[in-house]
């Protein structure tokens, strides 16, 4: 080609990246030309097809407000990805799977998922194989030269709405000031409030069977948090046995009769954290809240119980939701979707396989008609990852922002990137997931004895034989 038709083609170029030309002029012009635009976003210090992983490294932060271990995958070409371990969860779940990855090209995000895949299972065991996932979106996308969503696909909304909780108190006027000032002031569209049991375990006649579950010399209920195993907290909702009364009934009802009253009915409001009792009890309670159109009750007992579940949704009118423990489209979701146990799935990201996977979990509830929303407590990395998978899955509903008022989690953000506006979060349109994280932030943050993304070169080599079948 002569120099001036070569200028010719940069003038062309120019214009275009400028905006200047459709995408549908492109049809019309010399292959040279086509192929140069579609490349033109290419990361030119970057040759995806040569990418390869040559580190794994973590770094473990706390206080936004749960404990998340940082994921950054590192490769030849100077390009790092980022993801992030489920809050709560290990960071070896990460780091083990690093010889399974070392030397791979990081752009084969599927291929490389599948060899991993077998390492994750529910609730945080999936947040190894789920953020290694997300940091190689991360470096896939940063290498093109375009937004994780795009490389979904596309997308189907410029914006993601937010839904968000805010603490409990024990008397109904504060919890429903506290939400109306702190969310609905704020802009947000969609909220959830944390309603149990245990806010109703020292009304006398409220409940049936608790002494059971009190610890010794207490008269009160042990906490469903509880992490100590045999206690309530981690004793499975079939076999707590625990009742609630009529009058336990009419107090709950309280909360969110106030709730509805100081909110207004056209936000979608949501209910979680019940309490762990079994189904007849979910029922009474579910047809108990019908008058103020709840959203969704969440996690009424446990995914697992798939055939509860669908006697629960048949029971009432009130939409139920579940899913953020669940690991893949397979692991779960996809027996409670074929048997329309519930009206909407709630993956998170950080538990269901990644970026990925949690688009596939969406699109098979799209063909079954069962909406999704998003579950989400970790650092503003799984944050973006979701807000990812949300735009690029049409059934998506909102997505949970935990850290409304942690002026921690807001810094670990790193330049102009907004991630809250009046409710919403706009999708990046920067390459990758479109976030950057200040290190210094990260330092001042890390647990006690963790270093900052350190190396880990006892992680390098592969010490088992993987193969699951014969």
């Amino acid at each position: 080609m002569a120099s001036n038709d070569g200028d010719t083609r940069r003038q062309f170029l120019k214009q275009a990246s400028l905006g200047g030309l459709g995408l549908g002029v492109m049809n019309f012009r010399p292959i040279e030309e086509q192929v140069a635009y579609a490349a033109q976003n290419v990361n030119r210090n970057s040759n995806p097809s040569d990418l390869e992983i040559t580190d794994l490294r973590v770094a473990v932060i706390d206080g936004i407000p749960f404990r998340v271990p940082l994921i950054r995958i590192d490769t030849n070409q100077g390009i790092s990805g980022y993801g992030e371990v489920r809050d709560g969860g290990p960071k070896e779940y990460a780091l083990m799977l690093k010889s399974r990855l070392l030397g791979e090209n990081p752009c084969n995000v599927e291929r490389l998922f599948k060899i991993i895949r077998q390492f994750g299972g529910h609730g945080r065991l999936g947040g190894g194989v789920s953020g290694v996932e997300t940091a190689l979106w991360d470096v896939a996308g940063k290498a093109y030269g375009v937004p994780v969503y795009q490389l979904l696909g596309g997308k189907y909304r410029d914006r993601v709405r937010l839904y968000a909780d805010t603490s409990s108190s024990p008397d109904p006027h504060e919890f429903a000031r506290r939400m109306q000032e702190t969310r609905i002031e704020r802009g947000y569209t969609a909220v959830k409030m944390d309603i149990g049991i245990g806010m109703v375990a020292d009304i006398p006649g409220a409940l049936v069977n608790t002494r059971a579950h009190e610890p010794v010399g207490s008269r009160e209920l042990q906490s469903q948090y509880s992490g100590t195993y045999g206690e309530y907290g981690q004793i499975d909702h079939p076999f707590t046995r625990i009742q609630i009364t009529e009058k336990g009934l009419d107090a709950l009802e309280e909360y969110v009769r106030v709730m509805r009253d100081t909110i207004g009915y056209e936000v979608p409001l949501g209910v979680d954290h019940t309490g762990h009792f079994d189904t007849d009890e979910a029922i009474k309670l579910a047809r108990r809240l019908e008058p103020y159109t709840l959203s969704y009750m969440e996690d009424m007992v446990a995914w697992k119980w798939v055939d509860k579940w669908k006697r629960i949704t048949d029971s009432t009118t009130t939409p139920t939701a579940t899913g953020e423990d669940i690991y893949g489209l397979e692991g779960g979701f996809k027996e409670l979707i074929d048997k329309q146990a519930v009206n909407l799935v709630h993956p998170d990201l950080g538990s269901a396989g990644g970026i990925l996977e949690t688009k596939r979990i969406g699109d098979y509830a799209e063909d079954h008609g069962v909406a999704m929303m998003l579950h989400y407590a970790g650092s503003p990395v799984g944050y973006f990852a979701s807000v990812h998978a949300a735009a690029a899955t049409q059934n998506f509903t909102w997505l949970e922002h935990h850290s409304v008022e942690n002026d921690d989690w807001y810094n670990l953000i790193a330049g102009d990137t907004v991630a809250f506006d009046e409710g919403y979060v706009p999708v990046p349109e920067a390459p990758g997931l479109g976030v950057d994280l200040n290190e210094d932030v990260i330092e001042a943050l890390l647990i006690e004895g963790e270093e900052l993304f350190a190396p880990t070169p006892e992680w390098d080599e592969m010490r088992s034989w993987d193969r699951i079948w014969s």
